[in-house]
């Protein structure tokens, strides 16, 4: 079989999160539908992504990963960026708001999303804990003084800076996290923000196509 000309990502065959949009491999699916760029997908069941032919692409055993000739990349961040640098509607044309775009993807990455991990770790592998109760509050109120300071920086703004961009794709990807534990509520501007994400076309047909994958799968009765 000849190899793709599309761009391929490799995707969780089936996805923790049930389909619900949270797995990283949506962020690369929203980036593309973005750009209008097609695109193909490689399924890679839990198992492989820690053989070696997997981890030849993505080091740390993960998804996703892109492929395209010659060049393969891991971490989502990194290629949503490659997306939006090969392919107008991502990035602003203006060097400086372009620079700031940027940023607000290293501060999704970097500054919000790492305390909102912390509280789905805390509620998955440390609910037997004789600490849970106590540390519970404490993680989610790390992640209120985030969001609380987004929030003011955001305003009444629909976007970040300006036009919706690359910034904004992955901020609304690492708030979209939160849902389930009703701390986005508290932000009523990040909680529509959130939703304008949401209701973006590109969004929607990017969710459609990976909650496609986990309906198709045959149920495993639970």
């Amino acid at each position: 079989m000849p190899p793709s000309l599309l761009p391929v990502i490799t995707v969780f065959e089936r996805s923790p999160d049930r389909g619900k949009g949270l797995a990283r491999d949506m962020r690369v699916r929203w980036a593309f539908e973005e750009v209008g760029q097609p695109y193909e997908v490689r399924l890679v069941s839990f198992s492989a992504m820690k053989e070696p032919a997997h981890r030849a692409l993505h080091p740390f055993g993960q998804i996703p990963t892109y492929e395209e000739g010659a060049l393969a990349l891991f971490e989502s961040g990194a290629i949503v960026f490659h997306i939006a640098e090969r392919h107008a509607g991502l990035l602003p044309a203006d060097p400086n708001a372009r620079a700031r775009a940027i940023t607000w993807m290293f501060a999704a990455l970097n500054t919000i999303e790492p305390p909102i991990l912390d509280l789905q770790t805390t509620r998955i592998l440390e609910r037997d804990k004789s600490w849970y109760e106590q540390r519970l509050p404490v993680v989610e109120d790390r992640i209120r003084e985030r969001l609380a300071e987004l929030s003011d920086r955001l305003g009444n703004a629909d976007w970040l800076d300006g036009a919706f961009s690359a910034g904004d794709l992955m901020m609304v990807s690492v708030l979209l996290r939160l849902k389930a534990s009703r701390l986005l509520d508290e932000y009523p501007n990040l909680f529509a923000y959130v939703a304008r994400g949401e209701a973006r076309p590109a969004y929607r047909r990017a969710f459609d196509a990976q909650l496609a994958i986990f309906t198709s799968q045959p149920s495993t009765g639970r």
